[in-house]
């Protein structure tokens, strides 16, 4: 078996052919990356992998048994279209199965919705597409609120609009070691899973921040529109809105979900005590 694994110069395609190579071997693992040459650490077979040029894609993909597309990063009316290009490539090119990283979230009435609406029709083109397939729907990053301790320190607080909302975060460690099992288990074919730790509120994640980080944060509660006002004035047009959908979906209870990671791996997921005490003060 040949494996493939689009965008590996991103974070969460490098860490899933990480785990997909200590699974298997390195030799069966392939790279797709927009920039091959940007892709330095992993030791592996590296191809053309732009999304947007399906000759490439098909050319790279020619001899592989299985791939994980991992979701672009493009505005929603986008990454349809490319993620059609790949689910193409991978058929033309005689690939077997396609795995694919979706995320969960509300499909309507947050600033976030149209992100998951472009996921859910890729998940459908992908149902469509006579291949084996599986999909794993991503909880939320945790690290992302690690990697801003310092402005949490400098203010003093976490403040978002999820309110009393419990959201089952991840890790990419931990959804690479999902992954790597979706793409290698016959089993779990045909199969949609939630993949997510323990749902926490902001206030446990605030509690967690400070017995890692010596900190004491609170949390205080915004409106969703001042939050999207909030994240837009600092992160610009694009970003700003779909981080502040996503808290909105928190509050909404879209990640309030058990998950399947057990199922899908094995083992139940990293707990957020261990997590936590795994950080560096």
């Amino acid at each position: 078996m040949r494996y493939a694994v689009t965008a590996v110069s991103g974070q969460l395609g490098q860490e899933i052919a990480r785990k997909l190579i200590a699974r298997t071997d390195r030799w069966s693992v392939i790279g797709l990356a927009r920039t091959p040459a940007n892709v330095t650490e992993l030791g592996i077979d590296l191809r053309p992998g732009d999304y947007d040029k399906p000759e490439d894609l098909q050319a790279s993909l020619a001899g592989i048994d299985a791939l994980v597309l991992v979701s672009g990063m493009a505005p929603p009316e986008d990454r349809i279209g490319q993620h059609r290009n790949v689910i193409a490539a991978a058929r033309a090119a005689g690939v077997r199965k396609i795995v694919y990283t979706s995320i969960q979230g509300p499909k309507d009435g947050t600033a976030f919705s149209p992100v998951v609406q472009s996921n859910r029709q890729t998940e459908a083109d992908i149902r469509a597409s006579g291949l084996d397939w599986a999909i794993g729907r991503n909880g939320i990053y945790i690290e992302p609120d690690v990697e801003y301790i310092d402005t949490y320190r400098a203010k003093g607080e976490i403040a978002n609009s999820a309110g009393s909302g419990k959201c089952g975060y991840t890790t990419r460690s931990q959804l690479a070691h999902a992954y790597a099992a979706l793409l290698t288990r016959e089993d779990l074919n045909g199969q949609i899973f939630d993949l997510n730790g323990t749902p926490i509120t902001q206030p446990e994640l605030a509690d967690y921040l400070n017995a890692a980080f010596g900190t004491r944060l609170t949390y205080r509660s915004m409106s969703a529109e001042d939050y999207v006002a909030d994240r837009t004035a600092e992160l610009g047009d694009f970003i700003g809105p779909i981080i502040g959908g996503i808290y909105d979906g928190i509050r909404r209870g879209a990640y309030d979900t058990p998950g399947d990671y057990e199922v899908v791996t094995g083992r139940p997921h990293q707990s957020w005590d261990d997590y936590f005490s795994s950080l560096t003060r």
